[in-house]
């Protein structure tokens, strides 16, 4: 088996921070290229603006991928720059409390379309380019062609209603990885998720500065005992990525230090 990503193109979204940013690099200290895309240009041209510009293994697409236009343009750019697509990750999230009586503020209509629309069009549309690749380069229907990773959530699985609209996009991202793993697997092309919690995200710094006490809560109610740095995810998207998981689709992987095997809810699963 072969954990080597090295020659691949990725693209991954939210990747000028947090998670997504750490996922890319990653991928790009593993030998991939890879197009780093985030709506956020500032800080994208100030993570890997210039190293996107000396034309490497770095490229960077600035944009609102909840615009099917801005989706088309991310492909091009992606096949301009490096001439294929072998992964997409799919880890722009936000994440946004819900008042769970207010039909106003429930933060349902944000999650479906940032959190799940945006990743279900950018998955049919990167599917379709990398079949019409392998196309070209004469590969039989079944032969493997690319790997999908979404990022999901703990939250899908358990009840949190400060995080309702969270919640159900998140098990909505579950369920659409087992629909379109069913539908590509016959073209080559896998598609996992990784449910995530107890991992360092951007949205636990950020309630961890508004309350400290989330990391002792978290930590208690975490088996492993401890907070997971971003890197330790990368990897496992290295793994859905590449040839070691070749016979590995539809599955959600939890990667939370055993916190989902707990009754005890330590703290809101981001």
């Amino acid at each position: 088996m072969s954990f080597s990503v090295s020659g691949k193109t990725a693209i991954v979204t939210g990747a000028a921070n947090g998670l997504g940013l750490a996922i890319a690099r990653h991928l790009v200290d593993k030998g991939a290229n890879v197009m780093f895309a985030d709506i956020d240009e500032a800080r994208l041209d100030a993570e890997v603006g210039e190293e996107a510009r000396a034309e490497g293994q770095i490229r960077m697409f600035a944009g609102d991928l909840c615009q099917k236009l801005t989706i088309n343009n991310l492909l091009s750019a992606t096949f301009d720059a490096f001439d294929r697509v072998d992964i997409l990750v799919n880890a722009s999230r936000r994440l946004m409390p819900s008042d769970t009586l207010n039909p106003d503020e429930d933060g349902v209509e944000t999650m479906w379309k940032q959190n799940v629309l945006t990743s279900l069009r950018l998955s049919q549309m990167t599917a379709k380019r990398m079949i019409q690749c392998a196309e070209k380069a004469g590969l039989e229907p079944g032969e493997a062609k690319g790997s999908i990773v979404n990022i999901s959530s703990l939250a899908a699985q358990r009840v949190q209603p400060v995080l309702m609209g969270y919640a159900m996009a998140s098990a909505a991202i579950d369920q659409m990885t087992r629909n379109l793993a069913v539908v590509l697997a016959g073209q080559g092309i896998r598609v996992n998720a990784i449910a995530i919690a107890s991992v360092m995200t951007a949205s636990l710094q950020n309630a961890l500065r508004e309350a400290p006490d989330y990391r002792d809560r978290i930590e208690a109610g975490t088996p492993l005992g401890r907070i997971a740095g971003p890197d330790e995810l990368a990897e496992t998207v290295q793994y859905l990525a590449s040839d070691a998981s070749r016979f590995v689709t539809g599955q959600v992987l939890t990667v939370d230090g055993g916190r989902g095997l707990l009754d005890v809810v330590a703290a809101p699963a981001f």
